[in-house]
């Protein structure tokens, strides 16, 4: 989670949300990212897509078989699509999303998606860290 707070912490730099992932297989690092869309001018570009673009090139493969992906911020409803259908094995995440977040904040899709594969998620994992971070990004904007 460490990695992923300062991929944060540079987008954060960047004028970005500070949000941050990182991907993981048999303990190495095979993907990195984090939000980038205003300066990529893409919507799609949240952390996680970018960490799982990222370990998709590194295997050669759009499936991320056994990996975990740490997130500073819960998931929202697009990035939990991409995870699903990576079959990325489990995601630990930091801070809670009330807004967006799509495991079991603002909608409860982390079980509730019928498809075939199941993803196993943990939150809470530097919670206070990863949210003080997010905290003080907008306290800075406004």
């Amino acid at each position: 989670m460490q990695q992923a707070l300062a991929q944060a912490q540079a987008a954060a730099e960047q004028q970005e949300v500070p949000v941050g992932a990182v991907l993981v297989q048999d303990n190495q690092l095979i993907g990195a990212g984090r939000n980038c869309p205003i300066s990529a001018c893409d919507p799609s570009a949240h952390a996680e897509i970018m960490a799982l673009r990222q370990g998709a090139e590194c295997q050669a493969n759009y499936r991320l078989i056994n990996t975990t992906l740490y997130v500073t911020l819960e998931p929202c409803i697009m990035c939990l699509g991409a995870i699903v259908h990576a079959r990325v094995q489990r995601v630990v995440f930091g801070a809670n999303d009330p807004k967006a977040g799509a495991v079991h904040s603002a909608f409860q899709l982390g079980t509730a998606l019928p498809f075939n594969h199941r993803v196993h998620y943990q939150g809470g994992l530097m919670a206070e860290e990863c949210g003080r971070v997010l905290q003080e990004f907008f306290w800075a904007r406004r």
